[in-house]
């Protein structure tokens, strides 16, 4: 057991640092191909945060354990709003004046209405298991089709005026490598840390859920998650301290729609995904905090305050327990 524990923990180090550096290359590549800043600060740098969840769920569906990829894929994107969102809340009042509220915002809460609908097999299509099939997974990579499109044309007609953009560009510009050379080393390497550390986590998630006898969701919605949403955590922190408090929010709402667009969508191409027990509950929270994100952007002169990053803190640590503590008891 111990040793799963040790190989999870150096899994998930091999996914942030594969990501971060794979990230980090594609950016001066694309740059260097002519590719606008602005689009890569929209495409490439987003995709960043949510490489470990691709390369996890890509894994986990190869190996047949798709409620892994339900949980660690739900699992990010709770605690994406309740952990990040209410950490970066907590150390200043997180200001929202650029296009998130009216952009990024309404494209999550599409995105996860057509999730909890896919997931609702059970009254929908008369089956007795919910389960994302392949029409689903297509379907959720057209829209993510749509939200790039509709992110990069708004971002241009935007142009010096989104505080989004500009904080994603600034951050892309002082994180990206200078050389040619070593940004395509940078590419292949981090893609090589990023499928060695997505086998690494999958093998290692199984053998700790058939150890302590929990479902493979649980791990995922707990260990896994928390593992995968590290790369927003530790930007939503970096962004916050700058006072860049849209980047902060962009970053986890981008992640969010990525998640549930882009991993759903090419994790049920690859095999279905079957909603585990209890999961239809994790859909619910997710939803309803993806609903209460934006009353809290749009009161409060658009601000995000101590006292409510509280609360989301405090709701993530109940909810997971919730869920997580019961397993392992029983």
């Amino acid at each position: 057991m111990l040793l799963d524990i040790f190989v999870l923990i150096a899994g998930l180090f091999l996914l942030l640092v594969g990501g971060e550096v794979m990230v980090r290359g594609s950016s001066t590549l694309a740059r260097s191909l002519g590719v606008s800043p602005l689009v890569i600060g929209l495409t490439i740098v987003a995709f960043g945060t949510s490489a470990p969840e691709l390369a996890v769920n890509a894994r986990a569906a190869l190996e047949g354990s798709g409620q892994m990829s339900f949980g660690n894929v739900i699992g990010s994107n709770i605690a994406n709003i309740a952990l990040i969102l209410g950490a970066c809340a907590l150390m200043r009042p997180l200001e929202i004046e650029g296009s998130v509220i009216t952009r990024e915002i309404p494209m999550m809460l599409l995105a996860t209405a057509a999730v909890v609908v896919m997931a609702s097999d059970v009254g929908i299509r008369g089956d007795t298991d919910g389960f994302f099939d392949r029409s689903d997974a297509i379907v959720l990579l057209l829209l993510f089709c749509v939200f790039i499109y509709y992110t990069v044309s708004d971002g241009i007609r935007q142009r010096g005026k989104d505080a989004y953009v500009e904080q994603a560009n600034e951050l892309d510009e002082d994180t990206a490598p200078k050389s040619l050379g070593l940004s395509a080393v940078m590419v292949f390497g981090g893609l090589a840390g990023l499928i060695w550390g997505g086998q690494l986590t999958v093998e290692s998630g199984s053998s700790l859920a058939e150890s302590f006898g929990v479902p493979e969701s649980i791990i995922g919605l707990s260990l896994i998650a928390l593992g995968t949403s590290l790369p927003e955590l530790v930007t939503g922190i970096i962004a916050t301290r700058k006072g860049q408090t849209d980047l902060a929010i962009g970053n986890v709402v981008g992640s969010n729609i990525f998640n549930l667009l882009l991993i759903f969508g090419v994790t049920g191409c690859i095999a279905p995904i079957p909603v585990p027990k209890d999961g239809m509950t994790d859909l619910v929270v997710v939803c309803f905090l993806s609903v209460l994100l934006l009353p809290l952007c749009v009161t409060n002169r658009r601000r995000i305050l101590r006292w409510e990053g509280a609360l989301l803190l405090l709701g993530y640590f109940a909810y997971v327990g919730f869920r997580v503590v019961p397993q392992f008891v029983n």
